[in-house]
């Protein structure tokens, strides 16, 4: 069901700090948008054959931006590139997996995406995404 790591998804306050650090390194990023259903300014970094993808919240009610607050800056999340989002929940759900979105929403990159609890995935929160049809 799994097909890739599709990116890592890192809590950041500021975008232009952290893209520093990978501008230092000689990486830039290839794309920038701001994801207004998650209160998000995102900016993806190419490495190897997977992404960064930092998120600065644009709102102080963006998920965001209350993990940022709770636990400090750092990795947020981990994406799979997956075939079929709406079977991966329904498989997930259906073998007892406690889920964050129980449908699918549009995410960054052109991508539909949906969470599933890090009670459920050993305290990592797992993302599900592919490609919009």
């Amino acid at each position: 069901m799994l097909n890739k790591i599709d990116h890592i998804g890192i809590a950041v306050k500021s975008l232009d700090e952290a893209v520093s650090f990978y501008e230092t390194m000689g990486i830039k990023p290839y794309h920038y948008e701001e994801v207004d259903s998650q209160k998000v300014k995102v900016a993806f970094i190419k490495v190897g054959e997977s992404n960064i993808e930092l998120l600065e919240p644009t709102s102080e009610e963006s998920p965001i931006f209350k993990y940022i607050e709770k636990k400090g800056e750092g990795i947020h999340h981990i994406c799979y590139d997956v075939e079929d989002v709406d079977k991966a929940l329904e498989t997930l759900k259906n073998d007892g997996f406690k889920l964050i979105n129980e449908k699918p929403m549009k995410g960054a990159h052109h991508k539909i995406v949906a969470f599933v609890h890090p009670k459920s995935t050993n305290g990592v929160l797992t993302e599900l995404s592919m490609d919009e049809k």
